[in-house]
């Protein structure tokens, strides 16, 4: 297990409430998975910035990851490995954070979800 709690910053938690909205998705954690996933699929490091954990978003490592938490931390240590990092728990926690955050911030602010559809499209859509 890379970290036991997952906090958000405030900003990502207003987001991912109108996410919600949008989507219609009831589950923080749902969505955090999605966020995840769509910011480990760019091919670019998350600029290392400060994140402050001050929102009351905050779930354990298992109810992130759900059923399948070991895929997860396996794809944030691959995703660590490909971008030439090291894979110590210090990192791995790291960028998982930075790319919570910015896989939050890119589906709230690109404009393109407005609903579940939009959400389902992005994951399934082919790569160029």
């Amino acid at each position: 297990m890379i970290i036991k709690q997952v906090r958000l910053s405030q900003q990502a938690k207003d987001q991912l409430a109108r996410l919600k909205g949008k989507t219609g998705i009831k589950n923080w954690n749902i969505l955090c998975r999605w966020a995840l996933t769509y910011s480990l699929a760019e091919k670019t490091v998350p600029t290392d910035i400060p994140i402050v954990n001050d929102s009351n978003l905050e779930m354990s490592w298992f109810t992130f990851g759900g059923d399948y938490y070991e895929i997860y931390e396996a794809l944030i240590k691959s995703w660590c490995i490909n971008m030439g990092l090291p894979t110590d728990d210090d990192t791995v926690s790291k960028y998982f954070r930075l790319n919570l955050e910015r896989g939050i911030s890119h589906l709230c602010g690109t404009g393109f979800i407005k609903n579940i559809e939009d959400l389902i499209n992005l994951a399934v859509r082919e790569k160029v």
